[in-house]
């Protein structure tokens, strides 16, 4: 799509267009696009065959500027989020240093910052507290993008909120509000505006990046080499979203540098960094507007959902949610030769996407004990390196080796590992991906637990090695900080084989009314995690930290094969997307009315 004169429209199976993009400047575009199939740079194209499915080789599709311009706004957003939030542990947990600069660094000779004192308990809760209202508040603003308002429009109103939220949190670390004591209700407000304005922009900015993708089906293609390839759908979402979780986690870093100022200068500056990044945010989604192709709100399919959803339990019973045809029952063409028809306004397409809306949603639920092994047990993590040798290093900056190894992998899977597993023939699909990321963020969660294991065994204050009392004295294990590298880098190559397919599932598997909202419930799958973080709040502290590691390894080690032999029939299916009129084109004329 090379700029929005140019924006090719959606294709259906049958060659139709079924789905014209709508633009911020309508009448810039014609109304009237010619019934042909094009391929990713606009050429007319055709769909493979059968045998041609089977024998050719897949490859990613040409990637339109426009999306690597909405990762560049993910980038500067995540940036700003991340260069924050790993500064709230140290900044509620420790008091202001004494003989500090009053800005929260410490004097030469200790190693850790401190802002309010409120200790381990209230650090760990106002730290997952944010995080879950991060990831739970967007079923809510993906709802209602889809609703009402589109996602464009809550992605403007999250950047204006999140900015909103940067400049207190700045104003909340001047020397006078931290020297009286007062910081902490400007820190509170900003911190929880922050996790609002995020909430709007999270569900919002990966449908509308891959909203700009334009092929959704996949399409024969003679390369220059004279080659006879299939262009991919699935192959190009896969590269577009490894791009996106890439500038995500580049974004991720900016942890590094503000972990240092706060040692170093103190929390007004670490805080005022991420802001500067943020600025530029609202002039790059104003530039962009007129280029996006932009959905508007069509109505959430939520209400027909809930609909298929009693004919399901009315009509098959409780008993069968759980076996193979639970949804058949809700599809038109089944309904009509029943002994019970009645007129329903979808089709039978709508009810099966329904149902892989409900697989996806099935998918996402293994993914908190993923998150879990991946950073640990509420701030657990990050209360281990407490009691571990840093030689000078701040604390928190080791977390940052999980988006370092992100920032270093994903080139080598994007250009090296996925191509060769397309040339050679092999569907490494998005089940087998998610289950090895499982599998490797439960190794991380072992390694989590054996460091723990020997802190404790190794510390001169046993297992209360991240007491105040026993770092402050400099009474810390004789094991270096930076073997938490292996878990966090573990860690992170999980995260590329779970949550990059899982943003391609919410947006492939859901009904196109429902997209802002299943890729919330992917989101929402996060929130679980850190409620159960939060709900531990109370044990995420001496002398119980190697079990807070060490049991979700266990849980772990048994939901990855369970989860590999549950999904594992969805690599088979193929990857395409379904359009709003597949919906409504079967159904009688009066319902096609109506809808």
């Amino acid at each position: 799509m090379a700029d929005n004169h140019t924006a090719p429209p959606r294709y259906d199976a049958e060659e139709h267009v079924v789905d014209k993009p709508i633009f911020a400047d309508e009448s810039a575009h014609p109304t009237n696009l010619p019934p042909i199939l094009l391929d990713d740079e606009g050429n007319e194209a055709r769909h493979p065959t059968d045998e041609e499915m089977k024998t050719l080789r897949r490859v990613s599709g040409k990637i339109p500027w426009i999306a690597y311009f909405l990762c560049l706004v993910e980038f500067a957003e995540r940036a700003s989020f991340y260069g924050v939030k790993p500064l709230f542990v140290n900044y509620v947990k420790r008091p202001l240093p004494k003989g500090g600069n009053g800005l929260g660094a410490p004097p030469k000779g200790q190693s850790q910052a401190g802002a309010l004192d409120k200790g381990s308990s209230v650090a760990n809760s106002v730290s997952q507290s944010f995080s879950m209202l991060v990831y739970a508040l967007p079923v809510y603003f993906g709802w209602l993008a889809d609703q009402k308002t589109g996602r464009f429009k809550l992605i403007v109103w999250g950047v204006i909120i999140c900015g909103v939220a940067h400049v207190i949190m700045v104003a909340g670390g001047a020397p006078k509000l931290l020297a009286n004591g007062k910081a902490i209700a400007p820190f509170m407000i900003s911190v929880y505006l922050l996790a609002v304005g995020a909430a709007m922009f999270k569900p919002n900015i990966s449908p509308t990046l891959l909203d700009q993708m334009p092929n959704t089906a996949p399409v024969i293609k003679t390369t220059k080499k004279g080659e006879t390839v299939i262009v991919d759908p699935e192959a190009t979402t896969e590269t577009i979203m490894l791009w996106f979780y890439l500038l995500i986690n580049i974004g991720g870093f900016m942890g590094v540098p503000t972990t240092y100022v706060e040692k170093y200068v103190g929390f007004w500056l670490a805080f005022f960094i991420p802001l500067l990044l943020y600025l530029p945010l609202l002039p790059m989604l104003w530039v962009l507007r007129n280029k996006l192709v932009l959905h508007p709100p069509g109505g959430s399919n939520l209400g027909h959902v809930m609909r298929i959803l009693g004919i399901c339990f009315k009509r098959g019973g409780f008993k069968n949610i759980f076996r193979q045809g639970f949804f058949e029952v809700a599809k038109p063409s089944v309904i009509a030769q029943s002994s019970n028809p009645i007129e329903v306004p979808w089709t039978d397409q709508f009810v099966n996407d329904v149902h892989r809306a409900f697989q996806a949603t099935a998918i996402f639920c293994f993914f908190p004990i993923q998150y879990i092994n991946d950073n640990g047990l509420g701030e657990a993590a990050g209360i281990q390196s407490n009691m571990l040798k840093s030689d000078g290093v701040p604390n928190d900056v080791i977390g940052n080796f999980n988006s370092l190894v992100i920032i270093m992998c994903i080139p080598i899977v994007n250009h090296l590992l996925y191509p060769w597993l397309r040339k050679m023939r092999i569907h490494f699909g998005p089940i087998a991906r998610i289950t090895l990321g499982l599998a490797i963020s439960t190794i991380g969660g072992v390694g989590y637990t054996v460091l723990n294991y020997y802190g404790y065994k190794l510390s001169p204050c046993g297992n209360l090695g991240t007491s105040d009392e026993c770092v402050d004295a400099g009474k810390v294990a004789d094991v270096s900080i930076w073997w938490m590298a292996i878990p966090y880098s573990l860690g992170g190559i999980s995260e590329i084989f779970t949550n990059v397919p899982a943003y391609g599932l919410a947006y492939a598997m859901a009904p196109p009314n429902m997209r802002g909202l299943v890729s919330s419930l992917n989101l929402f799958s996060t929130a679980i995690a850190y409620a159960i973080g939060l709900a531990c709040s109370g044990v995420v502290r001496d002398p119980y930290l190697t079990w807070c590691f060490g049991v979700p390894a266990i849980l772990g080690a048994i939901a990855t094969p369970a989860f590999w032999f549950i999904f594992k029939h969805l690599d088979k299916e193929e990857y395409v997307l379904s359009h709003e009129n597949e919906y409504v084109q079967d159904a009688p004329e009066k319902v096609k009315e109506k809808l």
